[in-house]
């Protein structure tokens, strides 16, 4: 079936899906290419962990700034196009890197495949929300996250492959190619993804208005409360997707091997958790408790794993509840930001919301490293279990205003 047939047929979601899917997977498949390679990294160039955890916070503080402007960009250029450059632009990132002979070059390319990372969830989630039926939105967030948490799943366990049968500059440069053929084929089904931009246009007095009408969307306190969950969750995750493989080999003396399997426990969990909450946010009305059971869920398991020292037999299956309970708050989330994002322009708000995941995650890896390299590998498990504790409360947040927000509008009409 072409592309241009998949649009006007009956299976158009499930092909949109798919697409947008598998940008979201080639996504975070390139995201974890590097941090397995930390414990080879650090005996090749002589460094310590923390200043490769500084690579990570590079890539995610360039991927957070440039969130914001890609929303912007996404309403006004379309997400298909922001899409291809992406992706294409973390492949060259990423093939380079594994040529790279000193360690300080690692660091500009960093913020080059942050600069392409960035464009990923306001592209992904302002076609979904615009091609996708409505009675499969969950359903489609939730496949949006699932295929992100499965790369993030397989990266770890391809890249130490490759490294291992042949050396760490070739598994780069294939995740690379990786990319690269990904982004053409997105390219050539960018059909599927394009919809009607004036749909998303917020309105406007004229061009003097559109910066300070752009400042009160995202400065409402609904974005902001939203802004705050993604800081919070994606600290954690990103901190643990980061350092659990090194923090459960040094400081829990877990073979490579065993914490390796530890990591993967935990985003298999989390790609299953929300392909669990994608049903429960099809099916009711109570996104916003969905989303807290899971934050609080995912606070205790890791406050478990903090203290369950090197048994591995335990450690691994609570990895993986930690993982589970987190991913089932997902989809309900992204419905909950979807709602407060409607007639404000779906770009611009899903873009300053996520910048919030890679604020989070940009500063985990720096606080990790250090942690790590001071010997206090149990401190990232319960600082990580705070902030999702942390994380729960701004769920009810953004509920409560959002349903003080509709009698308002209504006494306005």
């Amino acid at each position: 079936m072409s592309a241009i047939a998949a649009t006007r047929g009956p299976n158009r979601d499930v092909h949109v899906i798919g697409t947008v899917g598998t940008a979201h997977f080639t996504s975070h498949f390139m995201q974890l290419a590097l941090p397995p390679l930390f414990p080879i990294l650090h005996l090749a160039f002589g460094v310590s962990f923390t200043e490769l955890g500084l690579m990570v916070t590079l890539f995610y503080a360039t991927s957070g700034l440039g969130q914001a402007l890609a929303g912007v960009l996404v309403d006004r250029f379309g997400a298909h196009r922001l899409l291809v450059a992406g992706i294409a632009l973390m492949g060259v990132s990423l093939g380079l890197a594994g040529l790279v002979t000193h360690y300080w070059m690692l660091l500009p390319l960093s913020v080059c495949a942050g600069l392409g990372n960035s464009v990923f969830h306001p592209a992904d989630l302002s076609i979904l929300s615009r091609r996708v039926s409505e009675r499969r939105l969950g359903r489609a967030f939730a496949v949006h996250g699932l295929s992100g948490t499965l790369g993030s799943a397989v990266a770890p366990l391809v890249v130490t492959t490759l490294a291992a049968f042949t050396s760490w500059r070739v598994a780069l440069v294939a995740f690379g190619l990786v990319a690269l053929m990904s982004a053409a084929f997105i390219f050539s089904s960018r059909e599927l993804l394009v919809y009607d931009r004036r749909l998303d246009a917020a309105p406007a007095a004229g061009p003097v208005r559109r910066i300070p009408a752009y400042l009160a969307v995202i400065g409402s306190p609904v974005v902001m409360m939203g802004f705050a969950f993604f800081v919070l969750t994606a600290f954690t995750s990103g901190g643990i997707q980061t350092f659990a493989v090194t923090a459960l080999n040094s400081g829990y003396g877990l073979t490579l091997d065993a914490a390796t399997l530890a990591l993967t426990a935990y985003l298999i969990g989390t790609a299953c958790g929300i392909g669990l909450g994608g049903f429960l946010a099809d099916r009711t009305t109570s996104h916003h408790k969905v989303a807290m059971a899971g934050m609080a869920g995912a606070a205790l398991f890791v406050v478990v794993i903090a203290f369950l020292a090197s048994d591995s037999h335990l450690i691994i299956p609570a990895m993986a509840l930690s993982g589970a309970a987190a991913g089932t708050s997902g989809p309900s989330r992204d419905v909950l930001i979807r709602r407060a994002a409607a007639g404000s322009g779906m770009g611009k708000v899903f873009g300053f919301v996520y910048s919030g995941f890679d604020l989070g995650a940009s500063t985990a890896p720096l606080l990790f490293g250090a942690l790590i390299d001071h010997h206090l590998a149990h401190g990232v498990f319960l600082i990580s279990a705070v902030a999702y504790a942390l994380a729960a409360p701004t769920v009810m947040q953004v509920r409560q205003r959002m349903a003080a927000a509709q009698p308002a509008a209504a006494s306005a009409d």
